[in-house]
């Protein structure tokens, strides 16, 4: 009996591409099945992540028309990563594999068919990564490989350029189930579920259509919460820089004494106004991110649901 392969595609405020990219998955669905990789029983799923769009209502109306569409809807926006987590755990017992996918047209779903082939020769789980970035500006460019760099120097275990877009197995699936945060960063826990893995590339393009929902600040937000949540390294580069702070402290401490017993010393506004600005920033510095991280473990302790189901299509239910 073939695999049954769910592809896994959150949805924001998604109606303009919507209509274009869903019949782009169904038709990768029937190509796989007539090719003999996947089973019949194999399904698009979309989770719509609380839209203020019309998304919803054409997620209803595309599984009204064809059964492989299906879709949750979350009962408010809880963000890409959580809306994403909750697709993969509906889809957990229901497939064999599952495909993990953004609904914008950018990623090529023909390395969906590499994927597969990947699954079948025993990957647990195979990463899309990226061949190219001429897609992307400059800035964006450099600063999406200043941070895959930068985590990598934090000792997160991060493949480089990939994004979402992954094939994961059942089993798989199961052990990212056993990880319970709520400040969620699926490319840094996936790599923790360990397995064998492999990786397939793909060179990504424009989107079709509507804007992109991760705009500079939500960047730098996802940025912080995915080092924050996978490293400690920060506190430690604090307390690193706070030792060295604290020896130049000692020495200026001794040549202040020593100039006082000399004789030579001379009043300078400038110079101590100098120092307690620096040590002022320093210690607001380092106040912000160790807040950060109590405020991380603020909300795990609480313990709230990552997400709320509020509806499902007839197919899922």
């Amino acid at each position: 009996m073939q695999p049954i392969l769910y592809i896994v595609i959150p949805c924001y405020n998604e109606q303009e591409v919507l209509p274009i990219t869903a019949p782009m998955f169904l038709q990768k669905i029937n190509d796989l099945y007539i090719d003999g990789k996947i089973s019949e029983h194999s399904r698009i799923l979309f989770i719509n992540d609380g839209s203020r769009d019309k998304t919803w209502d054409i997620i209803t109306e595309l599984s009204s028309l064809d059964e492989h569409y299906c879709g949750i809807s979350l009962s408010r926006n809880r963000g890409h990563q959580n809306a994403l987590l909750a697709g993969l755990m509906e889809a957990k017992d229901k497939c064999d594999m599952c495909v993990s996918v953004d609904c914008d047209g950018q990623d090529d779903i023909d390395a969906i068919d590499k994927m597969v082939d990947e699954y079948l020769s025993g990957s647990e789980i195979v990463y899309g990564v990226r061949s190219d970035r001429k897609t992307d500006t400059a800035f964006k460019r450099g600063t999406a490989q200043f941070f895959y760099k930068m985590m990598r120097g934090m000792g997160v275990d991060m493949i480089y350029n990939h994004a979402d877009y992954r094939l994961m197995s059942r089993r798989a699936l199961e052990g990212l189930s056993q990880f319970k945060e709520v400040n969620l960063f699926l490319r840094g826990l996936v790599p923790m579920v360990g397995y064998k893995y492999s990786c397939v590339e793909y060179s990504r393009k424009e989107r079709m259509a509507g804007k992109s929902k991760y705009p500079l600040k939500k960047m730098i937000s996802f940025a912080i919460n995915g080092i924050t949540s996978l490293s400690v390294k920060p506190i430690r580069l604090i307390t690193a820089f706070g030792f060295i702070v604290s020896a130049l402290s000692v020495i200026g401490i001794i040549w202040s004494v020593i100039t006082a017993i000399i004789g030579s010393g001379v009043a300078g506004w400038a110079s101590t106004v100098s120092i307690i600005c620096f040590l002022g920033g320093v210690q607001l510095l380092s106040l912000g991110v160790i807040g950060e991280y109590v405020g991380k473990i603020y909300l795990e302790v609480k313990g709230r649901p990552r997400y709320i189901i509020d509806k499902k299509t007839d197919e899922i239910k």
